[in-house]
């Protein structure tokens, strides 16, 4: 993780009331992959396997449980009625289950994307969207 990250995720920490929720990197999907424009390279001949150097290789990390670690602050602050308004960056539909869940418990569900495309499954349960930051605003 790049420094300037780390250093931006120890900021968000001390804000008050707000919580980051990181997942644990899954060592079994880890790897490198060589990125598609490379690979289209290689097959039309363009290239050979014999000229890609480390810099043809892009790195594959997936992190493991975070929604689930989400999903379920959601519903343990839903059920104790510890908040009023829950906002969620993120577009995933994995949430629809906390969502509605948050909802049935009264709580107002707000969601910002950062400008993703959210399904039409995860926007049913929401009770607004909104985007904070400008460069995440979708272009009309």
């Amino acid at each position: 993780m790049y420094s300037w990250t780390n250093e931006f995720l120890k900021e968000l920490k001390k804000k008050r009331k707000f919580a980051i929720r990181l997942g644990k990197i899954s060592s079994s999907g880890m790897g490198y992959y060589i990125p598609v424009s490379k690979t289209k390279d290689l097959l039309l001949g363009k290239s050979k396997l014999e000229n890609l150097t480390t810099n043809d290789l892009s790195l594959m990390i997936s992190q493991k449980g975070v929604d689930m670690r989400i999903g379920l602050d959601i519903a343990s602050m839903a059920y104790k009625k510890q908040v009023q308004q829950i906002v969620l960056i993120s577009g995933d539909s994995d949430f629809v289950p906390a969502a509605k869940l948050a909802r049935r418990e009264g709580v107002d569900f707000v969601l910002d994307p950062l400008g993703s495309i959210i399904k039409d499954d995860l926007m049913e349960y929401i009770d607004g969207l909104r985007t904070i930051d400008n460069a995440f605003k979708l272009k009309n």
